[in-house]
């Protein structure tokens, strides 16, 4: 506990209030002296990058633990614990056990699986300065990882080297030069393969590093070899990504959407068409994009509007079989429910009311937070298609891992969920990748399968994790012979968001092989920013980076052979 003890002797204790998700005044005014002292601490984990590849798990993989912090919202807190425990342990990080145990009582929560751990922190926000989990190898070994906290609460900052001598798990720290980083939780996800997310937070917030620097430090402590940075909402105060968008498996974005032309909604769609324009998922296809609505407060009013509740549905958090979702209006919660049900079935889906925390910006995600399986057995699969193919199998194709090797794999699969699952072994197709075929079915039938992977060591694990309740499934669609045609006119509108700064989308229509040229141009007809020139071939979105340009009134026009098309862009 070295690294703890002279770090909160170094900074004093601050006085001021520490329960907003926000960074307050005096928080900004401490920020550089906190960061003086961060630097000359002692430090419990490793601050040189491991010395062997390796993987950041992703949320949906496989836990052995939920960690809170416990202080304030103790509501919401005990229910946290109470849909947790029945799926993993629960380590409450607090001062009193005995006042954690009689809040539980008192809430009707059982003791089951919960397990306290008495260390110094500041905040409910376990998962901004919670440690992350990476393995060795892709699933070998298990470690974590800490990053300088964002905020100058020195004792929230200790909790990662709390949880290391909790657990015994090594942990390696970027807190020291030239590996020193500040980031925070809330402002990263990652697919379990080398993509991470976040907004462009992380880059103002380390200033003195480039950009390829901090993806350097991000691919040698945690694997991520692409890292996609999106535009800051305007709206939305901590700029966190957990707030509007959420990865939900490796090809499917879960974004929260506001109606046209509200609040964050043109950046959110923006910042989304730029990633879908720009990256594929591991896959090496398109991302897929579920929906889900991003709900006025209890006044019917959006976060445009000072004082209004940034309600959201996509700071959700998995705990393994079970993904816990904030609650705030009945209306609003049941549409919610049902999306999650749809994407996610068999998950058990529970809501917890955050009306009382969501004002301080955050929510489940906000103030939970993982510590991986050391034991995973990972399974990674893009599910099938729909098809118009009645003859020929349908094959199946996983990559499967564990530490002592697979010993076997099969599919489950059934075209009615009332029967018996019928079962497929599948086939070592060299390395980590496992192949099987179900077969051939008849036009109008719907497939569901899942996949189980048995280990040498005798760990068996399924995908999706609550299979058979959970699956994926596919449609053999009838093939109806129609073919239709449509006239392709030209389409020059709705550039988004407008007004603009950063990351800004513009959609485009035309014919196939159409030469067009387009720029953003001021008032004087001077080209500022070139966007693009050369054929379009039908549907086609561009970007424009606006992030430098002077604010203004400008002209977005679009060239071709015989027309020109001008839109205005108001620059902010």
């Amino acid at each position: 506990m070295k690294k703890s003890i002279l770090f909160l002797l170094l900074f004093p204790v601050l006085s001021f209030a520490q329960s907003s998700n926000r960074m307050s005044p005096q928080e900004l005014s401490a920020m550089p002296s906190y960061l003086q002292q961060a630097s000359l601490r002692n430090h419990s984990g490793t601050t040189q990058p491991p010395g062997t590849p390796v993987r950041a798990s992703a949320e949906w993989e496989e836990i052995d633990a939920l960690m809170i912090a416990w202080t304030g919202y103790s509501t919401i807190l005990s229910e946290i614990a109470r849909a947790a425990q029945t799926e993993t342990k629960v380590i409450i990080i607090c001062s009193d056990s005995n006042a954690v145990k009689n809040t539980l009582t008192s809430n009707g929560v059982p003791f089951t699986n919960i397990n306290y751990l008495i260390a110094p922190f500041n905040s409910i926000w376990c998962r901004d300065y919670g440690q992350w989990n990476i393995y060795r190898q892709d699933v070998d070994s298990l470690a974590l990882i800490d990053w300088t906290y964002n905020r100058p609460r020195p004792k929230d900052d200790t909790v990662p080297s709390s949880i290391m001598n909790y657990t015994g798990l090594p942990m390696f720290e970027t807190t020291t030069a030239p590996y020193d980083l500040i980031h925070t939780g809330g402002n990263f996800m990652c697919d379990g393969f080398g993509t991470g997310f976040s907004s462009k937070l992380i880059l103002n917030e380390n200033p003195t590093k480039t950009e390829s620097q901090i993806d350097s430090i991000m691919n040698r402590f945690m694997g991520i070899d692409r890292y996609i940075k999106m535009e800051v909402l305007p709206y939305d105060g901590i700029h966190h990504i957990d707030m509007h968008m959420k990865l939900i498996d490796e090809e499917t974005i879960l974004m929260g959407e506001y109606p046209a032309t509200i609040a964050d909604g043109p950046q959110i769609e923006a910042n989304l068409q730029y990633v879908l324009s720009n990256y594929n998922s591991v896959f090496g296809t398109p991302y897929k994009v579920v929906r889900i609505p991003m709900p006025p407060d209890a006044n019917n009013l959006y976060p445009n509007n000072s004082n209004a509740d940034y309600r959201t549905f996509t700071n959700s958090v998995f705990v393994n079989k079970t993904i816990i979702l904030p609650f705030y209006e009945t209306k609003y919660d049941t549409t919610a429910t049902r999306i999650y049900e749809e994407a996610l079935p068999g998950y058990k889906v529970v809501g917890i009311d955050c009306n009382s925390i969501i004002p301080s910006l955050g929510a489940i995600h906000c103030i939970t937070k993982e510590i991986a399986a050391r034991d995973p057995l990972l399974i990674s699969h893009q599910p099938l298609h729909d098809t118009y193919n009645t003859t020929v199998p349908y094959t199946v194709a996983a990559r499967i891992q564990h530490a002592s090797g697979i010993q076997q794999a099969y599919i489950y699969y059934t075209t009615d969920t009332a029967q018996p699952w019928q079962s497929i072994s599948m086939n070592n197709t060299g390395g980590y990748n496992w192949s099987g075929d179900i077969p051939a079915q008849v036009g109008g039938s719907t497939v569901y399968y899942y996949i189980e992977g048995r280990s040498v060591s005798g760990k068996t694990q399924v995908r999706p994790m609550p299979a058979p309740s959970g699956f994926w499934k596919f449609n053999v669609m009838l093939n109806s012979g129609i073919s239709t045609t449509a006239s392709v006119k030209i389409d020059f509108t709705g550039t988004f968001p407008n007004p603009s700064h950063g990351i800004t989308c513009i959609p485009v229509v035309t014919p196939d092989n159409t030469s067009i040229s387009i720029s953003l141009k001021n008032v004087l007809g001077q080209t500022v920013i070139p966007v693009f020139n050369g054929i379009n071939n039908g549907e086609k979105k561009y970007f424009m980076n606006t992030s430098s340009t002077a604010p203004g009134v400008y002209l977005l026009e679009m060239l071709t052979k015989d027309s020109r098309y001008s839109q205005t862009i108001i620059v902010r």
